[in-house]
């Protein structure tokens, strides 16, 4: 899945730019090693922070976080570098790290403002996980709960209105691992298993891209069960929604040849 991501942008901004304290830095190259500083004051480590983050070596910048959460857990700025952390471990792909500071920042914090965007992290981290539909599924229905999660949570937010883009997206996902599992079958010709495969996608995944050929595989796997009756009706369901599109005319086709009297 291609990654994207709302950013809040209150979430990025500088100890300095709310406070007013100087930035102090801690040089290096960008490496780990810069997180081995101890006792430092909140602003040099949480702008050190942000400028890795700016700069895009987010490991570093997540590691800087983490120790501004560790360092000064009682300062305003512990509870915004916890987030900081997780999306920083987002951008790095490093998503259990990612889903783990977002849940420690929900555990400690869950009435903050802030806690859309958390839920929101951690739904994006499923999402980014999902795998093509020759693989196990598994993690793409972790993402449509947890993306379903932040709809049912908090349907006014931008998160939301998001998450639902990115639901449709995983639903034809799922629908096309189903189409797969059912032209596996039907090249087997164990037509009754392709069969509840179509049916499916055309009951659960209905407003996604691969219903009309779910409808067509249907009509052929009930041909070659011998239920004539059952394949006109899907076939009539498909030139009623979608009558002119490649697929009905397959239908329709089939339907003369083998069953013209249906």
């Amino acid at each position: 899945m291609n990654k994207k991501i709302l950013y809040p942008i209150a979430l990025g901004l500088s100890v300095t730019a709310l406070s007013g304290c100087a930035t102090l830095g801690l040089g290096g190259g960008g490496k780990k090693g810069d997180t081995r500083y101890v006792a430092r004051d909140v602003s040099t480590l949480y702008n050190a922070a942000k400028e890795r983050l700016d700069n895009k070596q987010y490991e570093v910048a997540a590691a800087l976080f983490d120790e501004v959460e560790r360092q000064h857990p009682y300062s305003p700025w512990a509870r915004r570098a916890m987030l900081m952390s997780s999306f920083s471990n987002y951008m790095a792909g490093n998503f259990n790290e990612s889903i783990q500071s977002s849940r420690n920042f929900l555990s400690i914090h869950p009435g903050n403002k802030d806690a859309p965007y958390a839920y929101y992290l951690i739904s994006l981290c499923y999402y980014e996980q999902i795998s093509d539909v020759t693989r196990d599924q598994k993690i793409t229905e972790q993402a449509l709960a947890a993306l379903g999660e932040v709809q049912r949570r908090f349907p006014t937010t931008r998160y939301a209105a998001d998450a639902g883009l990115k639901i449709d997206l995983v639903n034809d996902h799922l629908a096309g691992k189903e189409m797969e599992l059912g032209r596996f079958y039907q090249r087997r010709a164990l037509w009754l298993a392709s069969a509840m495969r179509f049916r499916t996608v055309i009951d659960k995944y209905d407003t996604t891209t691969h219903t009309p050929e779910a409808l067509y595989r249907l009509t052929e796997s009930y041909l070659a069960m011998g239920v004539p009756d059952e394949a006109k009706r899907a076939a009539a369901v498909l030139g009623a929604n979608y009558p002119g599109s490649k697929w009905y005319e397959r239908a329709y086709g089939l339907m003369q040849k083998h069953a013209p009297g249906a």
